[in-house]
């Protein structure tokens, strides 16, 4: 009976896409898929809210907090690799599609807008673990070795982060994605948080960078005013 179980147990896998062509579209087709050998033990999930304070001389307590949006999800995992079975270079193998979410597809580069494969993980029916998200980090681990060197078993540590949230036209703080807008910058403001807020792709934030002729994205002045380009204005293939 515990063989039939294990049979018919949901193997988890991962999943590389082509990045999206524009703001706003859905991933590409399939670059890799990777089959996990072992399910996860455990899956770290986290999600952050923005919230925004500004500080009174006056006030003797703090500010009421105004509420910015929710960040995205992210998702730790490990993935265990093993090759002792076979003394083959398949862990290896699996390795280098790993990498490949961490370096932009040739397809992107072809469009000129370089851009990593996005990922997702599944597993059954979960609908939590599973995204459509970005590779933020990857740690591989080689614990074994053949006698030539090639490593028969890896531990390799990821996590993805949530690459969009809400469909076009949907993303509560801006409502309307088609229409050009304006922010005023302040303190503790990024373009990454940005475009997460106008668009729900932090990615994005190359758009609002080019309307605005930034050439450095870290220094924001507060009080600075940004065009906030709209859908149809960043993604010039959805004006036609």
């Amino acid at each position: 009976m515990s063989s039939a179980i294990r049979a018919s147990r949901a193997r988890a896998q991962l999943t590389l896409k082509e990045p999206p062509a524009s703001v706003g579209a859905k991933p590409g087709g399939t670059i890799e898929t990777l089959d996990l050998q072992f399910n996860p033990s455990t899956l770290e999930l986290r999600k952050t809210t923005e919230w925004r304070r500004t500080p009174s001389r006056m006030a003797g307590q703090s500010a009421l907090p105004e509420f910015v949006g929710s960040g995205p999800r992210e998702l730790s995992l490990e993935v265990f690799l093993d090759a002792t079975a076979t003394h083959d270079d398949s862990v290896e193998q699996a390795v280098e599609k790993l990498m490949k979410a961490c370096v932009p597809t040739p397809v992107s580069l072809g469009r000129k807008k370089p851009a990593s494969p996005w990922v997702r993980f599944e597993w059954g029916t979960a609908r939590t673990t599973s995204f459509d998200g970005v590779l933020s980090s990857l740690s591989v681990t080689y614990t074994l070795f053949d006698v030539d060197g090639t490593p028969l078993r890896a531990t390799c540590a990821l996590s993805i982060e949530e690459a969009s949230v809400d469909p076009p036209g949907q993303n509560p703080t801006s409502g309307a994605r088609a229409a050009r807008s304006t922010h005023t910058v302040v303190a503790g403001d990024s373009l990454a948080l940005l475009a997460w807020r106008e668009y729900g792709d932090a990615t994005a934030w190359r758009v609002i960078a080019e309307a605005n002729g930034i050439d450095d994205p870290m220094a924001l002045v507060p009080g600075t005013e940004l065009v906030v380009p709209g859908l149809r204005d960043a993604g010039g293939e959805e004006e036609r």
